[in-house]
């Protein structure tokens, strides 16, 4: 008897390849712009990135601020943006291929170039490609025995989209510097036709009280919602957020002493979530009269459906580049940041930041680093979406030679489950069994043997399994003694 297989086919979108490159963008600050350098902020945005085949061509904005002291001791700022691209190669991309790419700046430094000023950027690129792809899979065989399992089989959707952020306040200021901010998605869902997304923006001010730099932190929380069709069921979500486009004006109260603060921030939003259907799929069989030759795929995927929220405050020394004493007077941490990596038990980094201080009446300043290890308790050892961002930080001498800082730390992780499914793609005819020809035959089980596994060891069903046996309790236990009749023909 020949088998049969009975097919199901179906389309479905998943992930293809994580990519990553570097790349190295400048910015050259003329000599009638430099001057002694206090802070350098650099705000990177993505502009697009498309795939052909064998390359991924992304494009960027690059927005530099920089303060300076002139030459009677006031701090300015002056700002530059550069525009830039790169690109990755690799086989596995094609035309019709989706990405997803965050941009980040992963290191900054300031050269000089005779009277000028260069500021040179490296900027991280990392890109997630998506493909559509076909799923096929056995659903029965005719003519074998068959054993048959349900499962939930995922298909990744994509959603993008933007929305702006304002923000009104009152600052102890006459003007603001330069901002510097962060954000982080703290809670993403999809709905029917749309996908809410809430968190917050970690904002840091360097400005200017009484002609001495000052820090001033705020968190501005927001909601948005984002126009997705293909959302139809109440589900979570996986999000990644980042600051295209950051402005802030201000309006000086001289009377009050006061600095009017109006924010806006143009936020960027990529995630996805995954379509379920379950599914009736052939998971093994075989044939009692030849052998069944079976093919298997397998699908693995990682459902993000948990944003784990943590606040961690640290403290500790911190190294500096500059040699500081009693006789430099601490005037401002700005521009906090955190590096950071991933680890088994949580993240391992250091935070780090622009000390603006005062020393024989002189504005220097230098950037320091305070390490960290964090343990983040209930968090899967494959959860690898973990975003760090600076809440506040402040520094201080406790002895001479001795910077100390403590820093308020916001961490969000993108946590869930990894489901596995393995399925028959393709059943096909071997070589005749060899028939038994005793009227009865004593099978010796292996321990901890499920009624399949034994079965399909015999070539007997299993019902006939339990009908020969009905004593036997599944899993064996190895001390069996299975007897198989066979009717004389």
């Amino acid at each position: 008897m020949s088998i049969q297989a009975q097919f199901q086919t179906g389309v479905y979108t998943r992930h293809v390849a994580s990519l990553g490159t570097q790349s190295v963008v400048e910015i050259k600050f003329s000599d009638e712009d430099a001057g002694e350098v206090a802070a350098v902020e650099p705000q990177i945005s993505l502009n697009s990135c498309e795939i052909s085949s064998g390359r991924v061509n992304f494009t960027g904005r690059l927005i530099a601020t920089l303060v300076y002291v002139d030459g009677e001791g006031k701090l300015c700022r002056v700002q530059k943006g550069a525009e830039f691209s790169h690109f990755i190669d690799n086989d596995v991309l094609a035309p019709a291929q989706k990405s997803e790419c965050a941009l980040s700046c992963e290191k900054c430094k300031v050269k000089r170039d005779g009277s000028s000023l260069i500021i040179s950027v490296v900027v991280g690129a990392k890109i997630d490609v998506y493909d559509s792809a076909q799923r096929s899979f056995v659903t029965s065989i005719d003519g074998a025995i068959c054993k048959t399992d349900s499962a939930k089989l995922h298909s990744l959707i994509n959603f993008s989209g933007e929305s702006d952020v304002d923000d009104d306040f009152d600052c102890v200021a006459e003007d603001v510097l330069v901002p510097s901010a962060s954000v982080q998605v703290l809670d993403c869902n999809a709905r029917a036709g749309v996908i809410e997304v809430g968190g917050e923006i970690y904002l840091s001010l360097l400005a200017v009280r009484d002609g001495s730099p000052v820090n001033l932190d705020r968190t501005v929380p927001f909601r948005c919602e984002l126009s997705c069709d293909e959302a139809l069921l109440s589900q979570r979500a996986y999000c990644r957020a980042e600051i295209k486009n950051l402005s802030v004006n201000c309006k000086v109260y001289e009377e009050k002493g006061k600095c009017g603060v109006e924010f806006n921030a143009t936020l960027g939003f990529f995630g996805h979530f995954y379509d379920e259907e379950e599914v009736n799929y052939l998971s093994d069989a075989f044939c009692t009269e030849s052998e069944t030759q079976l093919t298997f795929a397998e699908e693995r995927i990682k459902l993000d459906n948990e944003i784990k929220v943590y606040s961690e405050r640290v403290s500790g020394l911190c190294a500096s580049k500059a040699k500081l004493d009693y006789t430099c007077a601490f005037l401002a941490a700005a521009l906090p940041k955190a590096e950071y990596s991933r680890t088994e038990k949580g993240v391992d980094g250091s935070v780090t930041a622009t000390l603006l201080y005062d020393k024989s009446g002189e504005i220097h300043s230098t950037e320091v680093n305070m390490p960290f290890s964090i343990e983040l308790a209930g968090l899967s050892q494959d959860c690898k979406n973990v975003a760090v961002s600076v809440c506040g930080v402040s520094l201080r001498q406790r002895a001479e030679g001795e910077c100390e800082g403590e820093a308020v730390l916001k961490i969000t992780a993108a946590d869930g489950e990894t489901r596995i499914v393995g399925y028959v793609t393709e059943a096909t005819e071997g070589a005749p069994k060899q028939a038994a020809t005793c009227a009865v035959s004593v099978y010796i089980p292996a321990a901890g043997d499920g009624l399949w596994e034994t079965a399909k060891r015999l070539s007997e069903s299993p019902e006939s399994i339990k009908q020969s046996n009905p004593d036997l309790n599944f899993p064996l236990t190895g001390k069996e003694r299975i007897l198989i009749y066979r009717p004389k023909v």
